[in-house]
């Protein structure tokens, strides 16, 4: 028997398949097999068509039960993962108004920064925990100030992850969770945030019914299994947005514990039961998947724009044959890289640096002494310290880690990077080798509430090994110091 697992990614749809008993990973397929488009039809602008994602779970499914010859009938749950933050709007038939207007589209900005300024900073931090910034619902009000033919015609409004569970069963829902991601959700009142709808001229029946995270939302229709080749009655157990849901399949639900992730961009999600936002305008706060309104978990989610993309592109300029060569340059190199610096922020504007682009910048390079290999220690250097600034940015708002975990990503896979980070932060972390859709799929297991089987199934099928804090770590302290005080002096001069 097995559970199936979606992550709705911009770039593909992965689907994983997961033994119930043992909770191992069959597989995970890919589909597209080459990255998915995103239209930008104006500068700033990105969206996808919700059908393409239907396809290619569609697609994945199909793959997974022919190649392992298994029965629509020994899938016992369905659990889906999703880009976060993305608009789709039906019409009363369901069917898509317009393309879904995802994550990365920042036409929505001055909306929630006027709603922001109007409705009262205060307000919003104490009771959205967040400014409404660019988020789902800033994007809904656009839509109705510039495509009002299109607006008029919405039935509901739904985040990528619900479109799928509506495709699979027929049923529009959402979550508290889902909500808040959106910005809908007041953390006062535990309910919609009825003020922020008024101010946006958004009626509250534009928003979806609420499921639990972990329950029976829906069950596979008839159309749903004919389209995807699963049973009609397999019931959906689970959805949550990405970054929730990746510190999720880390098993992280507690107070104190950290997931990290160090993909094209870094994140640190760090969960909290206070509802502290000293630190809101660099930090977003989401209700996270196990959050009630007798039990808050709220996760703190800390973005780094320029990680794993800053890596990637030295690889692509220095002319190395990949990671493990660039690793092993870096590694002849001192701690502090004789020197040289390198502030990894050319992937845009960064949230934790108050929405500054400072682009990338490499210091004290000189051309008699310093070659590729200070370049690569700069940069793992670099990175590592952006995390470890990124994590006092969450000390200040609170968060005492007790736990950190990590995907095993490029970055988390050097020595170098990670052990830089265990040793300044003071912590070790676990390196676990899990990815988003298999999470999905294990936390079917959840609506019973069994969190002890699902960290152990974790531990014992995907745990790869732990950093722990150097003891001379002296020379780290000062590399960081010195990066730290030129980036301080960056953006105090920029």
């Amino acid at each position: 028997m097995y559970f199936i697992g979606y992550d709705i990614g911009s770039s593909s749809v992965k689907t994983a398949l997961v033994e119930i008993h043992s909770g191992k990973a069959v597989a995970v397929v890919a589909e597209p097999k080459k990255e998915m488009e995103i239209r930008a039809v104006k500068n700033g602008w990105a969206e996808q068509d919700p059908e393409d994602w239907w396809i290619h779970v569609c697609r994945g499914t199909q793959s997974l039960l022919s190649r392992y010859n298994i029965a629509s009938q020994d899938i016992h749950g369905i659990g889906i993962s999703y880009q976060m933050h993305g608009l789709v709007l039906v019409d009363n038939i369901g069917k898509p108004l317009r393309d879904s207007i995802i994550w990365c589209d920042s036409r929505a900005v001055e909306i929630g920064e006027k709603a922001f300024e109007e409705m009262g900073a205060e307000k919003c931090t104490a009771q959205l925990l967040n400014s409404p910034a660019n988020f789902t619902a800033s994007k809904l009000k656009w839509v109705k100030e510039n495509e009002p033919e299109i607006f008029d015609k919405i039935h509901r409004c739904m985040l990528p992850g619900d479109y799928i569970a509506y495709k699979l069963s027929g049923d529009i829902a959402t979550t508290i969770p889902g909500l808040s991601e959106g910005i809908f959700w007041d953390f006062s009142t535990k309910d919609t945030a009825g003020w922020l709808l008024e101010h946006y001229g958004l009626h509250r029946k534009l928003l979806p019914p609420l499921v639990k995270t972990f329950s029976v939302q829906a069950q596979v229709s008839k159309k749903g299994a004919m389209a995807s080749g699963l049973a009609v009655g397999t019931p959906i157990l689970y959805r949550a947005g990405d970054q929730p849901n990746n510190a999720l399949s880390l098993n992280i639900f507690q107070p104190g514990e950290i997931a990290a992730t160090g993909g094209t961009s870094g994140v640190m999600y760090a969960v909290t039961d206070n509802l502290s936002v000293k630190e809101s305008e660099r930090v977003n706060n989401f209700a996270h998947v196990n959050y009630s309104a007798q039990n808050p978990r709220i996760g703190k989610l800390l973005c780094i724009n320029g990680a794993g993309i800053q890596y990637r592109w030295l690889m692509n300029n220095l002319k190395v044959s990949g990671y493990d060569q660039m690793n092993t340059l870096a590694a002849s190199v001192p701690v502090g890289s004789d020197g040289v610096t390198l502030h990894p922020f050319g992937n845009g504007a960064e949230r934790m640096l108050n929405n500054r682009n400072l682009g990338t910048r490499i210091g004290h390079l000189n051309l008699n002494n310093h070659n590729k290999a200070h370049l690569c220690r700069a940069a793992l250097e670099g990175i590592a310290f952006s995390f470890v600034y990124g994590a006092e940015i969450l000390k200040s708002d609170g968060i005492e880690p007790r736990v950190i975990r990590a995907g095993n990503d490029n970055l988390f896979r050097s020595d170098i990077f990670s052990s830089t980070i265990a040793t300044l932060i003071g912590h070790d972390i676990e390196i676990y080798n899990t990815t988003g859709a298999i999470g999905a799929a294990r936390a079917c297991t959840l609506h019973a509430g069994d969190y002890k089987s699902f960290g152990e199934q974790l531990a014992q099928h995907d745990y790869v090994r732990s950093f722990t804090p150097l003891n001379d770590a002296a020379e780290y302290h000062t590399a960081y110091r010195k990066w730290k005080n030129e980036l301080e002096s960056i953006l105090k001069n920029s």
